[in-house]
This record gives structure tokens, sequence and C-alpha cells, in this order.
């Protein structure tokens, strides 16, 4: 996605989501293939918070799972 697009969901998510899911989604764009340890790591919340943000994502239906959990990737979909 391009970088002036990035900012514009950014924004965005920036009203709608905490400051901990708006980082989780900016991993997400740019690298679709990370795990949920590594999220962990970045964020500095631990996998079950991770978990629980990831959820809420994907019930909003702005996040959606494509694939295994091993050899899948993440799309953002709003």
């Amino acid at each position: 996605m391009g970088e002036k697009v990035g900012e514009k969901w950014s924004e965005k998510w920036s009203e709608k989501w905490s400051e901990n899911q708006v980082k989780i989604l900016r991993l997400i764009m740019q690298n679709s293939r990370i795990s949920r340890a590594e999220i962990s790591r970045s964020v500095g919340i631990n996998p079950s918070a991770v978990q629980r943000h990831l959820d809420t994502f994907k019930k909003k239906g702005v996040l959606k799972r494509v694939g295994p959990d091993k050899g899948g990737h993440w799309e953002v979909v709003e």
C-alpha cells in the first residue's frame, strides 16, 4: 500500500482505535505474515492481549486471516 494511503488509514484508525490497536494494524500492513509473538514484542503487550485485539478486528470486519495459522497471512479489509 502506498505511503499516503497508509497515512490516511492511520489517521482514520487513530480516531477509532487505541494506540496499541493502531500499532498492531500498522505492523500487519507492513508485514502481512507477522506472528502474534512478533506483534507482542513490537507493541510491548502480552500475546493474549494481541489475540484479543485481533479478535476485535476480525469481529468488526477490519481484518481477516487468509490461509492456515502457519503459512497464512493477514488482510486489512477496512
